[in-house]
């Protein structure tokens, strides 16, 4: 008659069991002393990393019942927060975020005290927003890109394109156009996004090739006009802009991506369970919901595939540095 009782006591010490090991397993990731996450953040505070670092930290923190900490060390396009970065300890207490700025940086900077490939290991990309070519509406004859490259053709020289500063995205993305079209516009640097906007809105010069998210609410106003997103498919958020490739300009792909990586040494199978629970956060209706405020998606990628994209970038923009001439203030 006690053996009933007895299987039920045994099943349940062994579920007990189980589960206790499997929280042992999952607590086991992160080598004690336990102590806070620490994110580096290469940027100053409410930039676009913050913008993509923030929510995803918060999301995480959630996950993984811990907390993680966003630590802004901005200077020198990036370069000096992943300097600091790539001397921590690969323990995994602490993780870089950062952009396509970082893919851009070797071939701007002279001696850089890291290497993006070398010295991390990339986790996913956590976000990516596609550029726009958007003008000022009393700049061109006829706000379509056919014809804006055709009075840019014939008046060469006239017109300007403003930028968040030089070595950035929204600057080489500018150089790239001008050299898949032989155009010559006039490379007119800002110190961030706001300024620039700001004066292309007023008129102080012609066009911009901003990031989507950046652009807009000048373009949902009216005060900017969107002639082409820069990205193989049409935008969600503005399905009316064509892309570049359908009006006729092939290989104008340009996105603002921004990405987690581990310093190279940390422990295998802490790199594992944080890149998994980096997935599950960009799965959750939260995320989802916050990246398409921002005009974002997430590119499906493996760790491998990244690094690989993370290379081509390198390569990529290399070669625009170099025959554009691009340099630093």
């Amino acid at each position: 008659m006690e053996t009933p009782k007895m299987l039920r006591n045994i099943l349940f010490l062994l579920l007990v069991s189980t589960l206790s090991v499997s929280a042992a397993a999952q607590s086991s990731a992160w080598p004690s002393p336990n102590k806070p996450i620490t994110f580096i953040n290469p940027f100053p505070p409410g930039g676009a990393v913050d913008a993509f670092g923030r929510p995803l930290a918060k999301q995480l923190s959630t996950q993984l019942n811990d907390s993680i900490v966003v630590d802004n060390r901005g200077g020198a396009g990036g370069t000096v927060g992943a300097a600091a970065a790539a001397k921590m300890a690969p323990d995994g207490y602490t993780w870089l975020l950062g952009a396509v700025h970082h893919s851009i940086a070797p071939s701007m900077y002279v001696n850089l005290p890291y290497d993006i490939t070398k010295d991390f290991e990339p986790i996913a990309i956590i976000g990516s927003v596609p550029h726009v070519i958007v003008v000022n509406p009393t700049k061109f004859p006829k706000n379509d890109l056919k014809s804006i490259m055709e009075a840019i053709r014939k008046n060469p020289g006239k017109y300007n394109y403003a930028s968040t500063g030089n070595g950035t995205s929204q600057h080489l993305a500018g150089e790239l156009f001008k050299m898949q079209n032989k155009l010559f516009i006039t490379h007119i640097p800002y110190r961030g996004t706001g300024p620039a906007l700001q004066d292309l809105v007023a008129g102080q010069v012609d066009m911009m090739f901003d990031t989507l998210a950046g652009a807009a609410p000048f373009i949902k106003s009216g005060q900017l006009i969107a002639v082409a997103v820069a990205s193989n498919k049409r935008s969600e958020a503005f399905p009316n802009v064509p892309t570049a490739q359908e009006l006729g300009i092939s290989g104008f792909v340009v996105s603002s991506w921004y990405a987690m990586w581990a310093i190279k040494g940390t422990p295998k199978d802490i790199v594992e369970k944080m890149s998994n629970e980096v997935q599950i956060a960009l799965a959750s209706p939260e995320i989802k919901e916050r990246w398409a405020g921002l005009g974002a998606s997430v590119p499906k990628m493996t760790r491998p595939e990244l690094a690989t994209y993370i290379n081509q970038e390198i390569v990529r923009w290399s070669e625009v540095v170099k025959k554009s001439g691009a340099k630093l203030d």
